[in-house]
């Protein structure tokens, strides 16, 4: 962080209650600013009345916010060309309330793109997964922040941290899929996309990050949301924490911590987590803030609202997210001097991260790292969103093809040619629906800003017909078909005339949303009697049939399997999915993603991962074979060939080279995972384990050699010593190594020390 003293200095400066008013993020900040009737835009008495209350703003959440929740539309929201013009207004307003010059930070949600009206959306982090590819996310992730910042935000908050470990879960496709090493990467990414390296882009055309949820609330009981993760500190640690470790290193600003608790420790009050953990031995020494209201939520294990408030902010929370209990701790810290030096230590980190942002302006004495920000004109800013915008939206487009994962392909049916087809037939309920590409957290769309897949199929197919009926297409809409395309899956779109929680979630039935928060299933068939569709069409056609899969979370695929000749799953790819999809179809590209969870073959038998310690085979009499697909599954068109699997255990670290090979006549891209089972050690061995895994191009005719230079902890049991071994895989290449044998040396202890 920059240096302590500017902030020291002002910190001396505050009074208590100004202290604890750096710590509040109270207000929906749709609500905190309206237009005015002579035009532009003007501070509600809401926020001024915060204002008043603590002579400033810590943070303001989601200003320019757009969604069914906020009710802000295209109608009524801020435009993104307003954006500037209303943050400058905040900050001048909040700069001058209190007498110190302090802005506040802008926080706005950007899960897969900014929740705003414009704002660039990218595929959900499910279907970004499916690409295995941290170098375009890092790019899309700069833009995006690139976007966010010349509109004026300082925090994104971004899902990365959770894992799908139970596909019941509505919020799955927030998840960087069931794998703690995939997800690592994918978020350390993101990081070093918003941030830059070392941090350097904030307030230089980037934003401080603030990633979701801290921790392990993909492993909630039944995949029910927010509810009780029952797991041991092994799990925790192998599974749920290497991610937020890795956001760590790349330097992340800030972390949420989730709704949920571990072991009965809610994880807003969860000390062990949030300091022990995070702080102590990670080194962070950014914010932490809290989930929407979930500081409130502590009041049932503490009694009252205050010992809640105390409770989050000894274990490590210094933000909190609408929150009334945080206002209770002036009183607190009056009460009890161990209060007041908590506030202190939180009201430091935030005004250290403002300081950064630049937001301390010249009354914390130098200049602030991100004063250049506040230099550019309004009109300088609205140029960069539309510049920042467009490359994110190209990026976009990029992702949505990485996201499409060939599952089936009999005969090679696919790739299609397009000439050949008179008549395609396309039906499900995904057929026409644009927001079901989208996922959850995201803005209206302009009109025309994204195409269905039935618009891009007629684009594609200019010469053919494509008929689109509704519902089970008839004898009539079949006659004569080439080919019938169904566009299964479910959809996360929130309708304004929903129901929601005070957090924003979906409160009771879901209007049309078969994921998304709020949207927790028990049943992880495909919704609304989409089996019988498939089991229909296949009776009926004569010719070939093809399902497109576009879903936030595993659904149970057998029936589609078994009735199709072709599957492809495509998560939620965005506003560019329909184009991607057809594109693929027709041999425009080739679909070359991985599964980045386990498909499971009977709603009954989730959760079921690839990492498990006992595999899930032959133990249900009604299930025997649980997984249909299993994690890192994925097909081509054309062949590539993996060989030359070697790997050479060195002292602290292991060697692994494999070649790929390219025969075709074309350039390649190909996505190679390596697996290892590791045994020897205390604990009983996970039945495989990904280790490492490369994004690669070959090109045609040619090879291209994979190496990894891993660490020997990451590739041997532990606790093993000599006991260790462990089988590598690539494909269907197999290798064993063991630990590396070397001769004591002055450095090495003794075998009877106690050090051994």
């Amino acid at each position: 962080m920059p240096t302590a003293e500017p902030v020291e200095r002002l910190l001396a400066k505050l009074s208590p209650r100004e202290r604890v008013g750096q710590l509040n993020q109270r207000l929906y900040g749709w609500q905190a600013v309206e237009r005015a009737p002579r035009g532009g835009f003007r501070l509600t008495d809401l926020t001024r009345a915060e204002l008043d209350r603590w002579g400033g703003l810590g943070a303001l959440y989601g200003v320019f916010r757009a969604d069914a929740w906020s009710g802000r539309t295209w109608a009524d929201g801020i435009r993104p060309e307003e954006r500037a013009e209303v943050a400058a207004l905040v900050q001048d307003e909040v700069t001058r309330a209190g007498g110190h010059g302090i802005g506040v930070l802008l926080s706005e949600e950007a899960p897969h793109g900014h929740q705003a009206l414009g704002g660039t959306l990218l595929p959900t982090n499910l279907a970004v997964a499916a690409g295995w590819d941290p170098d375009l996310l890092a790019e899309a992730a700069a833009a995006v922040a690139a976007e966010l910042a010349a509109s004026g935000v300082h925090l994104a908050l971004v899902s990365a941290l959770d894992l799908l470990r139970d596909p019941r879960w509505g919020r799955a496709e927030e998840c960087f899929g069931e794998d703690p090493l995939l997800a690592a990467e994918l978020t350390r990414a993101l990081v070093i996309g918003m941030q830059g390296a070392d941090r350097g882009a904030v307030g230089r055309g980037g934003v401080a990050i603030v990633l979701k949820h801290l921790a392990a609330q993909g492993e909630a009981v039944g995949g029910r949301n927010g509810q009780s993760a029952v797991i041991g500190p092994r799990d925790l640690r192998e599974l749920h924490l290497p991610a937020a470790r890795a956001a760590v290193e790349a330097g992340a600003l800030g972390f949420m911590a989730a709704y949920n608790d571990i072991d009965g420790v809610p994880c807003c009050a969860n000390r062990d987590l949030l300091t022990g953990f995070l702080r102590d031995e990670c080194g962070f020494d950014g914010i932490v803030m809290a989930d929407g209201l979930a500081v409130d939520r502590l009041t049932s294990m503490t009694g009252d609202p205050a010992g809640a408030a105390v409770a989050a902010l000894e274990a490590g929370v210094d933000l909190s997210l609408w929150d009334e209990s945080f206002t209770l701790l002036e009183e607190a810290a009056l009460a009890d001097p161990r209060v007041a030096e908590l506030v202190d230590a939180a009201c430091r980190r935030v005004l250290t991260l403002k300081h950064r942002a630049g937001l301390l302006g010249d009354t914390a004495g130098e200049a602030a790292p991100g004063a250049e920000r506040e230099a550019l004109t309004l009109a300088e800013r609205r140029e960069a969103l539309v510049l920042a915008g467009r490359a994110a939206d190209g990026l976009s487009r990029r992702l949505a093809r990485q996201s499409l994962v060939l599952l089936h392909n009999a005969g090679g049916l696919l790739p299609l040619e397009p000439r050949s087809l008179t008549k395609v037939v396309l039906a499900g309920p995904n057929a026409r629906d644009v927001t079901a590409l989208l996922g959850d957290y995201v803005p209206p769309l302009p009109p025309g800003s994204a195409a269905g897949l039935d618009l891009a199929l007629r684009q594609a197919l200019p010469d053919a017909e494509v008929v689109c009926p509704p519902g089970v297409p008839t004898a009539a809409d079949l006659s004569g078909a080439d080919l019938v395309i169904l566009a299964l899956g479910g959809t996360s779109h929130r309708t304004y005339a929903e129901e929601f929680a005070a957090n924003g979630a979906i409160a009771g039935q879901a209007a049309t949303a078969t994921a998304g928060e709020g949207v927790d299933l028990a049943d992880l068939t495909l919704p609304g009697g989409q089996d019988d569709l498939v089991a229909a069409v296949r009776a009926r056609a004569g010719c070939p049939v093809v399902a497109v899969v576009v879903a936030g979370r595993p659904h149970v695929l057998t029936g589609v399997l078994a009735h199709t000749d072709a599957l492809l799953w495509a998560g939620y790819p965005g506003p560019h999915g329909g184009h991607a999809i057809a594109d693929a179809l027709f041999g425009g590209y080739e679909p070359v993603g991985r599964l980045p969870f386990t498909v499971p073959a009977h709603p009954g038998a989730v959760p079921v991962r690839h990492n498990d310690r006992h595999p899930a085979g032959d133990v249900y009499q009604d299930a025997p074979d649980p997984v249909l697909f299993p994690f890192g599954h994925g097909l081509r068109y054309r062949p590539v060939l993996l060989d030359r699997l070697t790997a050479e255990a060195g002292a602290d670290t292991v060697r692994v080279r494999v070649e790929v090979a390219n025969p075709g006549g074309a350039a390649a891209e190909v996505v190679v995972p390596l697996f290892g089972r590791r045994t020897g050690g205390r604990v009983l061995p996970r039945l495989r384990e990904l280790l490492a895994f490369r994004r690669v191009t070959v090109p045609a005719g040619g090879r291209t050699a994979v190496v990894w230079d891993l660490p020997a902890a990451r590739c041997f049991a532990e606790d093993a010593a000599d006991r260790a071994r462990t089988d590598l895989y690539v494909a269907d290449l197999h290798e064993t190594i063991r630990p590396a044998v070397h001769s004591p040396g002055p450095a090495d202890p003794l075998p009877d020390s106690e050090e051994s």
